[in-house]
Formats: C-alpha cells, structure tokens, sequence
C-alpha cells in the first residue's frame, strides 16, 4: 500500500471521529439547561387529608391542659356539639384555631 492510500485512510478515521465527537457535543449541549430557561417550581406535594382521629387526638390534648370551654366554642362554630359531627372538610381550619389557643394565657 502506498504512503499517500495510507494517509487518505487516516484523513477518513480522522473525519469519522470528528462527526463522532460532534455527534456526542450535540447530545450533551441537548441535555444542559440554557441560559434563558425559567428555572423549575418544585411542584407541592399533596397535603394529606385529616383524619378523625388525628383531630380528636390534638383537641384532647388541649381539652387535658384547660381549653375544654375553648374547644367546645369552637366545634360549635364549625356546626356541631361534637366533633364526629363537624364536616372533616373543617378539620385542617378547626386545628389552626386550636393552634391559637396555645397563645392564650
């Protein structure tokens, strides 16, 4: 074989490497982020859903340190003497005026 086929031969592995390193640049470049993307919001994670029991769990907590006149007050805002009575679509608004009752002296 002659010095000149063996240099066309090493022009031609020369080329296809080059179109391979291409090939793998233009894969990387597709999976970075650009520069004038939004960045992502993480999406909120699904509240979990009160039960019963959580809810009675807390009030008699509160109801044991002093707030049982407090308690009751407030399952009759919510429209029932009785907590199994109150709609459990309240149960998340009933604790956060429970919270409050923490604060009081």
């Amino acid at each position: 074989m002659s010095k000149v086929k063996l240099l066309l031969n090493v022009v031609e592995d020369l080329r296809s490497l080059a179109d391979s390193v291409q090939a793998v640049a233009d894969a990387m470049l597709q999976n970075e982020p650009t520069v004038d993307a939004e960045p992502k919001e993480p999406t909120p994670a699904p509240q979990k859903e009160l039960t019963l029991e959580e809810v009675r769990a807390v009030l008699g907590e509160k109801s044991r340190a002093g707030f049982t006149t407090e308690i009751q007050a407030l399952l009759k805002k919510y429209g029932a003497p009785k907590l199994s009575g109150i709609d459990p679509k309240h149960y998340e608004a009933l604790l956060k005026d429970v919270e409050v009752l923490k604060d009081a002296p």
